[in-house]
């Protein structure tokens, strides 16, 4: 008899976890089960989930923190078969002023988890990494094998280490399979307007600020630099719509349980294609009609000039390629936005 599939996210009710578990869920036969502290994401993203799936998801409320709370949790589940680990706080800004909170939680997390999982014989493991562990690059696109640079924050180093743990474990326990993703910059909505990106604290990704602006919720929004060496003085990035991410999660379960040779892997996951913010913004008018209170203030410490990425490793192995186009990205998030005001949030 083949083995179900038992998935566990970690970091369910936050904005990539609760579109993976929308994908899981519709998209194979895994039974779903969550981890998530709502120390940054609201209980309500599973009564999205359930409204768009039709699905109950279990969510067990712990710090990942905590290894004994881990252990426990795992007894509790058993017959998982793979972990999804997206738990971290990410907020570039809040990194740089508040850097134990990052070294700590991110790290202390994942070792925590990984020694679980090594414990209950869970074999697969799907690491949620960033663009951010390039640095500032040279030559792009950039690929898996381009050199990492210096991370330009707390939270970039903090998934530069967490790449290097899983690659250690990797070598130390070959019969896991460990899939290290490094997405670029994650944007959009569910096609249904129904789940979206709603951190408890303050944002500061630039698609919810911009669609936070738009609504009315913030009086105006920066544009941090205009001095970088990009065709028009803003910041590049390689926006990736979620629903795309979600599914190469699905594909990276698949690849770590029937395609892979080794026990390690890393892949890129964008468009491929580099986009300024002040385009970005533009788009956003575009697909929504609403013009912008922006204006352009300086860098912000942290940030890289310009990264997008080499998206050929993604689609040759994993079969993977983003489906979305920057227009469906801004619709669909001002559609969350919409959604959100119409609920009164």
């Amino acid at each position: 008899m083949e083995e179900r599939n038992k998935v566990l996210v970690t970091g369910g009710a936050g904005y990539i976890g609760s579109h993976t578990i929308i994908e899981l869920l519709e998209h194979t036969d895994a039974e779903v089960v969550s981890v998530d502290n709502f120390s940054n994401a609201d209980r309500s993203a599973f009564d999205r989930v359930a409204k768009i799936t039709g699905r109950q998801v279990r969510n067990h409320e712990l710090d990942l923190c905590d290894p004994d709370a881990v252990l426990r949790m795992l007894e509790k589940e058993p017959g998982i078969t793979g972990v999804i680990h997206f738990a971290a706080f990410k907020s570039v800004p809040e990194s740089v002023a508040d850097p134990h909170k990052y070294y700590h939680n991110n790290i202390a997390s994942l070792l925590a988890l990984l020694e679980g999982c090594i414990a209950h014989g869970i074999g697969r493991f799907i690491f949620s990494s960033s663009c951010s562990v390039y640095g500032n690059i040279d030559q792009l696109p950039v690929g898996e094998d381009s050199a990492l640079g210096k991370a330009e924050s707390p939270y970039g180093y903090t998934k530069q280490i967490g790449e290097r743990i899983i690659e250690d474990y990797a070598r130390n326990h070959p019969a896991m399979r460990f899939i290290a993703l490094r997405y670029f910059n994650p944007v959009g909505a569910h096609a249904s307007g129904l789940n979206g990106e709603a951190p408890l604290n303050p944002p500061s990704s630039l698609v919810p600020v911009i669609t936070r602006t738009a609504i009315g919720k913030r009086s105006g929004m920066v544009v941090h630099g205009s001095d970088y060496a990009t065709r028009d003085g803003s910041c590049i990035r390689d926006y990736v719509h979620v629903s795309d991410i979600a599914s190469a999660h699905v594909r990276a379960l698949d690849h770590a349980k029937q395609g892979m040779t080794g026990s390690h892997a890393v892949f890129n996951l964008g468009t491929g294609e580099g986009v300024s913010v002040l385009e970005a913004i533009a788009a956003f008018e575009s697909a929504s009609g609403v013009r912008l209170n922006y204006t352009v203030g300086p860098r912000r410490e942290g940030d890289v000039g310009a990264i997008y990425s080499d998206t050929k490793r993604s689609r040759d192995v994993l079969g993977w390629k983003a489906q979305r186009d920057l227009h469906e990205m801004m619709a669909s998030a001002w559609k969350w936005e919409q959604q959100l005001a119409q609920e009164g949030q």
